[in-house]
């Protein structure tokens, strides 16, 4: 289970990416890290995610100038669940959740951008800590719940944004790849590769029902029951 047996090309097409990343530094950076370090269906996913987050912000009437933020939370969501931010080798183990938020927020201050502010840091960190934690996200508004519901829209069928096959014209572009099985072994492979599983799947989060539901059954060919 350490070794990911998840390979695949990503045949993304230059323009329908180009098309779909903001034209700012910020969106470009952030993207650039995610393309360098998650495998195609995961890239895929946080693309379709950043789309239907773009399209409830509209909706919701988020300003334009959050839209950056918006992306960098989107696109970097599942950052954490990368061999390259696992830290594996840390004295303390975090959620992939968390680490994700931690990297995110360590790129935006980086930027040394005068138009971020530490409270904006602070809600892309929000966004990507609790993009998987249900009921408590939605209830936060601003990223923290465009992000959680652009996040189930990939995952739960219907109408995203008050637009009727959003779904499938994003899925044409960016293909799904077996997202469900790439996501969930990822996260149970940082859990078991880890000298504390308990460290990256604590009780009561959702790497924790992955975790359990693999050891249950992990011979299981079909989506994780815990997903």
């Amino acid at each position: 289970m350490c070794q990911n047996s998840h390979v695949a090309e990503n045949s993304l097409n230059p323009e329908t990416v180009s098309a779909s990343v903001p034209q700012d530094s910020i969106s470009h950076t952030a993207y650039a890290l995610a393309s360098q370090h998650l495998p195609p269906a995961i890239l895929n996913h946080c693309l379709r995610v950043w789309v239907y987050a773009r399209e409830l912000g509209e909706h919701e009437g988020l300003s334009s100038s959050r839209f950056p933020l918006l992306f960098a939370a989107c696109i970097l969501h599942d950052i954490g669940a990368t061999p390259a931010f696992a830290k594996l080798d840390s004295e303390e183990l975090q959620r992939f959740e968390i680490e994700g938020a931690d990297a995110a927020a360590s790129l935006l201050r980086a930027a040394e951008d005068p138009s971020i502010s530490h409270d904006d840091i602070e809600e892309v960190w929000r966004a990507i800590a609790l993009h998987s934690t249900p009921q408590i996200a939605e209830r936060m508004g601003g990223l923290v719940r465009i992000v959680r519901l652009a996040v189930l829209s990939d995952f739960q069928r219907g109408v995203v944004a008050g637009k009727e096959g959003l779904q499938t014209e994003i899925e044409a572009q960016f293909e799904r790849l077996d997202i469900e099985r790439v996501l969930a072994d990822a996260v149970i492979q940082q859990a078991l590769c880890s000298r504390m599983p308990a460290g990256k799947a604590p009780a009561a989060s959702w790497p924790n029902d992955l975790l359990r539901a693999y050891r249950s059954n992990p011979k299981g060919k079909g989506v994780n029951e815990g997903f």
